[in-house]
């Protein structure tokens, strides 16, 4: 059994000194959290993050893991299922354009040689086909 002081982990809440024993593993854990949340105000101050959490750019996402919430992870998963439903729906020369383009990551260029075409007809396939996923996803929600 370890001794520990309260007011050493929660100053707010104990503004004088109270010892408590605690098992070994307990203090361990304290003394582990203590550590990671010191070594995030430290990674915080040298990526001088000093940015408002409010702002609404994301930063609090680059520095903390955040975990999804179960319904986060629903809608991500109907958001997919109905991509892929509208992607199906296409003409299969957009479908394959579309995923070349966004799923394997390949430019128009790219995809316009290996289809031996010109490059403003993958362009113009590909805007039509983003348009027609747009419809689509319009119609079904």
């Amino acid at each position: 059994m370890v001794k520990i002081n309260l007011r050493k982990y929660y100053p707010d809440f104990y503004t004088a000194d109270c010892i408590v024993e605690v098992p070994d593993e307990v203090a361990a854990l304290m003394d582990s959290c203590e550590h990671a949340e010191a070594a995030y105000y430290l990674r915080r101050y040298r990526h001088k993050a000093y940015y408002s959490l409010d702002r609404g750019d994301g930063i609090e996402h680059d520095i903390l893991l955040v975990s999804l919430s179960p319904c986060e992870i629903y809608e991500r998963k109907v958001t997919v299922e109905r991509l892929h439903a509208a992607i199906a729906a296409l003409p299969d020369k957009q479908a394959k354009r579309i995923y070349a383009r966004y799923f394997l990551g390949m430019s128009n260029a790219e995809i316009a040689r290996s289809e031996c075409v010109n490059k403003s007809q993958i362009t113009r396939s590909i805007n039509k086909a983003l348009k027609n996923i747009e419809v689509f996803l319009k119609i079904r929600s």
